[in-house]
């Protein structure tokens, strides 16, 4: 497999890598300018020339790896034998430049319910690079036939047909961001309980609804036990303050505006490098 297919299939899998190219060399290298490799938490994939150019950039790039860095990195190194090396003496004489470049996780987006307002938001995320969770406990609102009408895009769309859909959530990795949005209040209630109890792990929480819905859930979950400031976390109403309308298309837009400022929020809070 190559770079770019083992790429590909990284992306597809939801898996980070750190992708290598080499941007410059001076003298004799192992490699040209263009030669690209990709580095993943246990392998690597094609070569930028081996020895200990290869070695101390593979170090580096799971190094950015485990830190959950987001910007590209240069490094530039000294291919002649009094060049500092911890991975054997490399004696071409050139010197190499390349660029590190973080090939990051989708973030996770998951909509409990797909009924007119939960495919309009589904119809709006398609078109964003994030991993998509459709989730819904009636098996014909997550049929294959309804949710091939979705339009192309980068989303890595998943449906799940879950009588119980708490046990969806409760399997959602670290940092993903709900929205809650079911045919069903009951329904919505158990998924509040059922994120409230991952703790602080979720990005961020939305429920559908008006103000005396959530009036009711609050006091329901308050009798549940869960703190007061861990509930403050949810957002309800969803979407954004001042944006008015009862049309599925109108809550859809909201609520995908809000999840933006979400995950943008999420990135500039992340480890930059």
């Amino acid at each position: 497999m190559d770079w770019l297919s083992a790429l590909t299939a990284l992306r597809a899998e939801g898996r980070p890598a750190v992708l290598v190219t080499v941007t410059r060399t001076r003298g004799h290298a192992p490699r040209d300018a263009g030669a690209k490799m990709l580095v993943t938490e246990q392998d690597s994939v094609d070569t930028i020339g081996g020895g200990n150019l290869e070695a101390t950039v593979i170090e580096r790039a799971r190094e950015m790896l485990r830190h959950g860095d987001r910007r590209p990195e240069l490094m530039e190194m000294k291919l002649n034998p009094h060049a500092p090396a911890r991975h054997g003496r490399q004696c071409c004489g050139g010197e190499a430049e390349v660029l590190l470049e973080p090939q990051l996780v989708a973030p996770c987006v998951a909509i409990f319910g797909i009924g007119h307002v939960g495919f309009e938001l589904a119809h709006l995320l398609r078109r964003h690079r994030v991993a998509l969770h459709l989730v819904d406990s009636r098996a014909d609102q997550v049929a294959a036939d309804r949710l091939g009408a979705l339009p192309d895009g980068p989303a890595r769309v998943q449906g799940h047909h879950a009588p119980a859909p708490e046990t969806v959530l409760r399997d959602l990795p670290v940092g993903a961001h709900v929205l809650i949005m079911t045919h069903d209040h009951a329904e919505d209630l158990v998924l509040c309980e059922a994120a409230l109890q991952r703790g602080g792990e979720l990005g961020s929480v939305g429920v559908i609804g008006s103000d005396a819905k959530w009036s009711r859930f609050r006091v329901q979950l308050r009798e549940a036990g869960h703190e007061e400031a861990a509930i403050d976390r949810i957002d309800c109403p969803l979407g954004l303050a001042g944006v008015g309308g009862k049309e599925p298309a109108v809550i859809a837009l909201s609520a995908a505006a809000a999840l933006m400022a979400s995950l943008q929020h999420a990135e500039e809070a992340a480890p930059a490098g």
